[in-house]
């Protein structure tokens, strides 16, 4: 049995031909690594890759992680600038027993003298949102606003799980800011003998809940991957806004090592995309009715206005 899920509309092409590698007994982490590349060189989805929205500064900043969950080895960078896939120099970067966390100026030399490839990640696109954004001033950084970390789990038919995670972080963040995406337990989590899980929201807030280690050890312990990520994000939700008054955007999907899933969100409007052995692509939206997420199935007037939105031709302000 093969499955791929991931947060998000975008990744439905990548998690389809991921998919096809599975289908041909390709490993779990290169059909990932295909996957989340897919998204990252697609210039229309502003979050990911090239094409990201930029920091306060008007650099594209990027983070990305790899973990391999037979052996448990991890890869990250965060904050690298100028390289056209970050998703494959974490990989790379998960085959070393030290050093393989690495930030921007270290993360920048080391995919350099590595011979990946180099690009200006800033899109035209890209610099039109940021002049706008200038223009409108003093908004409140928020995720989702141009902001949807891909984050996708992956499992082989030989059941190995992999999981990745591949964003440009907050639009108009700090310089050197870094969310949960790249920092093991919070924005991704693998372990082969049980699933693993991945997150996209505000990372400041996933990451005070671990939020993908405490999916995949609630599986552990005998919960349904839907129920475990339920429980991960309504607790989390429950106890910041017990102690703070408020919760950021919490989002996740996991995959446990029989192929089975799970979604959850406390917001309106996630998306995810599932690709599993002997079902087509598809694409549900989510919705949290009283701790309870209920999965619908995308429609095509959806997918097509997604699509429409996210390629629409844009004017400065």
């Amino acid at each position: 049995m093969w499955a791929m899920i991931a947060t998000w509309r975008m990744a439905l092409e990548g998690i389809t031909a991921g998919g096809e590698m599975l289908e041909n007994n390709a490993s779990a982490g290169d059909a990932l690594e295909k996957a989340i590349q897919d998204i990252e060189d697609f210039p229309y989805y502003k979050s990911v890759g090239y094409g990201g929205l930029p920091n306060e500064e008007m650099e594209v900043e990027l983070d990305a992680a790899y973990m391999d969950g037979d052996t448990m080895d991890v890869g990250a960078v965060a904050a690298i600038k100028d390289f056209a896939n970050p998703i494959s120099i974490a990989k790379r970067l998960s085959k070393e027993s030290v050093n393989c966390l690495l930030v921007a100026e270290g993360a920048e030399k080391f995919a350099h003298k590595e011979g990946f490839e180099r690009k200006n990640m800033l899109s035209d696109r890209a610099k039109i949102h940021y002049r706008n954004r200038v223009k409108e001033q003093q908004q409140e950084l928020r995720p989702y606003i141009g902001h949807d970390t891909v984050g996708v789990v992956s499992l082989d038919k030989a059941g190995k799980i992999v999981v990745g995670t591949s964003t440009s972080g907050l639009f108009m963040k700090k310089k050197g800011r870094v969310g949960d995406s790249p920092i093991i337990g919070s924005g991704f989590y693998a372990d082969s003998e049980v699933g693993g899980a991945s997150a996209t929201g505000l990372g400041e807030d996933l990451m005070k809940g671990c939020i993908s280690y405490e999916i995949v050890r609630l599986m552990k312990e005998g919960h349904h991957p839907q129920e475990a990520c339920e429980i991960a994000v309504n607790k989390l939700d429950a106890e910041l806004k017990q102690r703070r008054g408020k919760a950021g955007d919490l989002s996740v999907v996991a995959l446990n090592n029989k192929g089975e899933y799970g979604v959850a969100t406390n917001i309106e409007g996630f998306s995810f995309a599932i690709a599993r052995e002997n079902e087509e692509p598809a694409v549900y939206l989510v919705k949290n009715i009283d701790g309870k997420c209920v999965h619908e199935l995308a429609s095509q007037e959806w997918l097509d206005n997604y699509m429409k939105t996210r390629t629409a031709p844009l004017k400065e302000n």
